[in-house]
């Protein structure tokens, strides 16, 4: 399955290098079990950027060499397995619009309902892709609510639970001040991790060792700075990571308050299985997944 990531530095430009390549099960390592593409998004001083290539991680040296340069308020990152769309940058996460970056990781069908519902909305979309119809409806209805990130992201969820067939509904949305993470229902996964400067003692740089203890990496950078980290596994071996609750929406403000609800407290109106789905969908949810290398 996709593999989603998300980070938020608060008021603080922070760079995402330890866990996008260092980390025991970093993205880089993860992408060796999701082939068909990947993509890093964070902010410049003007705005958002994305680096998105229809190949693995571990084969594109840009993704490597933006993920050890860039520091960000926030970043988004996705490795992708190909449920809806052809393999191609078009159709590669993150995507952008209205300054904001989302990743995906699910099943959302009858995408002609929801191309329907969105009408002139449609003028968003680019690719094939289910994850950035997706997307759209949450920037209308984001544009509805005069910016209510957290509301338009409820609101979308919402209305694609009562009204499409869903399998999986996971997303990271980003702006330069907030993140946001949902995870619907409890088909996949999706963990954070809360973490003070200088971990639990305020003294200890970022380490990380695999499950076996033969891997063992440390990051200098965020020894002095919090931050907040969404992803689809966990990332090391840290005791801290929290696996989020069903129908639960966090959002990390920028001065890195977390609020956590449950959004969509209730099971999909059309909930799809894996028998549900045509082969290359259900293949792409159910992707092995292995610990890290050792």
């Amino acid at each position: 399955m996709c593999r989603l990531f998300g980070m938020s530095g608060g008021p603080s430009a922070v760079a995402a290098t330890f866990w996008l390549l260092d980390a025991p099960d970093s993205l880089l390592a993860q992408s060796r079990r999701e082939p068909d593409g990947c993509g890093l998004g964070w902010y410049e001083l003007d705005g958002p950027r994305v680096h998105r290539e229809p190949i693995a991680a571990y084969e594109d040296a840009e993704f490597s060499a933006t993920a050890r340069t860039e520091r960000s308020p926030t970043f988004v990152a996705h490795v992708r397995f190909a449920s809806t769309g052809g393999v191609e940058p078009r159709n590669t996460h993150p995507f952008v619009q209205d300054e904001r970056l989302l990743a995906h990781n699910g099943v959302v069908e009858d995408l002609a309902r929801l191309e329907a519902e969105l009408g002139d909305d449609m003028s968003l979309v680019e690719g094939e892709t289910d994850s950035e119809r997706v997307f759209a409806l949450i920037t209308r209805e984001v544009r509805r609510r005069d910016g209510d990130l957290a509301g338009g992201v409820v609101a979308a969820a919402s209305w694609i639970a009562r009204e499409l067939p869903v399998f999986a509904l996971n997303l990271v949305l980003s702006t330069p001040t907030q993140l946001v993470a949902l995870r619907y229902p409890e088909t996949h996964e999706l963990w954070v991790l809360e973490r003070g400067a200088g971990g639990t003692s305020g003294q200890h740089h970022l380490e990380g060792s695999s499950a076996r203890g033969t891997i063992h990496v440390r990051s200098q950078d965020l020894r002095e700075q919090p931050s907040v980290i969404v992803a689809s596994e966990r990332l090391d071996e840290s005791a801290d990571w929290r696996l989020m609750d069903v129908g639960e929406l966090l959002v990390v403000d920028h001065d890195l308050t977390v609020t956590r609800t449950i959004a969509l407290p209730d099971p999909p109106a059309r909930r799809l299985t894996l028998a549900d789905l045509d082969d290359q969908a259900a293949t792409s949810q159910v992707a092995a997944t292995a610990p890290p290398a050792a």
